[in-house]
């Protein structure tokens, strides 16, 4: 039964909102209209009642007492056979009385009319009687009137004391049958009243009918065609064939729509042109771009910003743009998004650390787009910018500039002690130490003239600096690099090796540069070997092992037996000031060398630098560089593409064969 009545209920309310607001207002109108004709008509109706039964109550009153007058001498008398002759006489002349029934002071009837009294007495054997209050006898001879409803209508009820010679003798009941006339005008009056509801609502029926027919079907017919005007079908036309104004209103449409449909067609491939361009430069600007409107929609987004908040494989337009967004970004925007929306704020900007896809860090800034008149936020246009690059380069900066400061103040502490110690108590110093706290500070002095050099070096390589890079005799490069620290070898008792062959082609690069690089490697090797170790400088002409054409190539190797590098500290090896004799002894370095080589070698030959190492065992570096080609002149783009190939050939086989 329940679900009945919500069935019930659901279908008269799906009715009811199928009505547009005229029809629902009309119904609201012909209810009001309908209750108060309702109320008036029920109010005449019972103002007429009222009357008729107040007139009967008078009459019923006078004719009680004029009857009472008439016949309290001959009930004195006991003369009740004119009492009964005079009752008849009076009930046939006056068809207003219903009945009349005399009884004594007990209350028990002894006579009535229509009924006799042997009848009374007799009908049922049940005795009839009046019931009135005690205190009737005594109100003075004023009659009592009330009225009970009978299947003819209300009847009025008359009780008159019956007195003579100011005794109380009985009462005179006397029964008025309602007004015929006031009857007869209620039902009339109820009957014309139900007759105008009815009346009403058909007239109001039928008008919605004439409405729907005249003036509701062509504006449900206009109003379909603005809708397919407003959503770009300029085609849409209306065929009524109606006059007046509906059909001015219907011809103004008609036109319109054709002058739309030109303007369209006219200026159709120019808004196109325009759009692409537009979208074009939103899809191509280096920034991710995402568009939203008052309600986090999202209206636009570039490819930039789809790669930065992997949204490549999602259809993110017309969605919500903060059910998408990374977590981390959510809670730094939200607040602001809503308060931008509301007016309250005009732009934000923000910096978040993103942990997914990828670790990386943008910058969002957030700018309301305004209406040219300023007053209404059609929307919030979001700039995305990866960032990365440039915190990494900051911190890169400040971990420099720290690095610098603490490798610059220790060399500069030590000269700036043992002179304060000369100047002290340079009296009462040998010669001995004098000269000792002298060398010291000549190698300290060294040591900050290496660190200036080696910093300046890094930083005029990373300052983009353009290098010609012409034909380098390689076989040159490493002889002189020998010679430099062939002295130094033979003080530290270590034997170099040079392996180069005679006709080794010349190759494409710049000759200082290289031989910075083979200084620093050799070096570092000199100084990473014990005594009676070995260092070797190879250079040889790769085999062409590929199945595709390639730039041919020299490999260049610097191998040593020292102490080897961890495969931990390989990671890090070509960092800036990271030292790998901070771990495994106290030899004194910059820490920059293997940084300086890393960016001659990558950033200006283009190639790349390897290192193979065993604790114990020795350390092996290499690097590839593009033979010399005179007909290109060594600079062909094959060199670059190219020059990045790893060889298949592995420097492990020469390292075990110096160990």
């Amino acid at each position: 039964m329940l679900a009945i009545c919500q069935n019930i209920r659901q279908a008269t309310t799906n009715w009811w909102s199928e009505f547009t607001l005229q029809t629902k207002l009309l119904a609201a109108a012909t209810l009001v209209v309908s209750l108060v004709m309702s109320g008036l008509t029920f109010w005449a109706v019972n103002t007429i009642q009222q009357d008729a039964r107040l007139n009967d109550t008078r009459f019923g009153r006078d004719l009680g007492l004029l009857l009472a007058a008439n016949v309290a001498p001959l009930v004195a008398e006991n003369n009740l056979t004119e009492v009964a002759k005079f009752s008849r006489r009076f009930h046939s002349s006056t068809s207003s009385i219903r009945y009349m029934l005399y009884a004594d002071k007990t209350g028990k009837i002894f006579f009535g009319i229509p009924f006799l009294s042997p009848e009374l007495e007799t009908s049922l054997s049940i005795e009839r009687r009046i019931e009135l209050p005690n205190s009737y006898a005594n109100n003075g001879g004023k009659p009592m009137v009330r009225q009970h409803m009978s299947p003819s209508g209300v009847v009025t009820d008359v009780f008159v004391p019956l007195i003579a010679d100011q005794k109380y003798l009985g009462v005179l009941a006397i029964g008025i049958n309602p007004n015929p006339t006031a009857v007869i005008s209620s039902n009339i009056t109820r009957d014309v009243t139900i007759s105008v509801f009815i009346s009403i609502w058909i007239m109001v029926i039928l008008g919605g009918v004439i409405n729907a027919v005249t003036i509701t079907k062509p504006i449900k017919e206009l109003l379909g065609g603005v809708k397919q005007i407003a959503a770009g079908n300029f085609k849409q036309r209306v065929y009524l064939p109606l006059g007046g104004e509906l059909g001015e209103l219907i011809s103004g449409f008609n036109e319109m729509a054709e002058r739309l449909e030109c303007y369209e067609e006219q200026n159709i491939e120019e808004l196109t042109a325009e759009k692409a361009k537009l979208e074009t430069l939103v899809s191509t600007i280096a920034d991710g771009a995402v568009l939203i409107d008052n309600n986090m929609q999202v209206i636009l987004v570039n490819p930039t910003a789809r790669h930065i908040f992997a949204w490549n494989n999602i259809d993110i337009v017309g969605k919500n743009v903060l059910y998408y967004l990374p977590s981390s970004v959510q809670i730094e925007i939200t607040h602001s998004l809503h308060k931008m929306a509301m007016g309250n704020c005009e732009s934000a900007e923000f910096r978040v650390q993103l942990n997914e896809p990828t670790n990386k860090t943008i910058c969002i800034l957030l700018t309301t787009v305004i209406n040219v008149q300023r007053e209404n936020i059609k929307g919030i246009a979001m700039t995305v910018q990866d960032i990365t690059r440039e915190v990494e380069l900051n911190e890169a900066k400040s971990q420099f500039i720290s690095n610098v400061s603490h490798e610059l103040r220790t060399p500069l502490f030590n000269i700036k002690s043992f002179i304060e110690t000369l100047h002290d108590y340079g009296e009462d110093l040998g010669a001995e130490e004098k000269r000792e706290f002298l060398e010291t500070v000549n190698h300290e002095t060294d040591r900050l003239t290496r660190l200036v050099n080696d910093v300046l070096d890094l930083s005029k390589l990373e300052s983009g600096r353009s290098y010609n890079l012409h034909r380098v005799d390689l076989t040159q490069a490493i002889e002189q690099t020998l010679r430099t620290y062939q002295l130094n070898a033979k003080d530290k008792g270590i034997e170099i090796i040079q392996d180069a062959p005679s006709n080794l082609p010349p190759v494409v690069g710049h000759y200082d540069l290289l031989l910075q690089v083979l200084a620093n490697l050799v070096g570092n090797a000199l100084k990473f070997t014990e005594a009676k170790g070995k260092v070797a400088l190879r250079a040889y002409e790769l085999a062409n092992t590929s199945s595709f054409e390639r730039v041919p190539q020299v490999r260049v190797e610097i191998s040593d037996t020292g102490t080897g590098i961890s495969l931990e500290d390989q990671q890090a090896i070509f960092d800036r000031f990271f030292r790998v004799e901070n771990r495994v002894h106290t030899l004194e370095g910059t820490g920059l060398g293997l940084s300086i080589v890393r960016n001659i070698i990558e950033e200006k030959h283009h190639s790349h630098v390897h290192l193979v190492s065993e604790l114990g065992v020795g350390t092996t570096f290499w690097f590839d560089l593009n033979i010399f080609d005179e007909e290109t002149k060594s600079e062909s783009q094959d060199i670059k593409n190219n020059s990045r190939l790893d060889m298949h050939i592995t420097p492990e086989n020469s390292l075990k064969k110096m160990c």
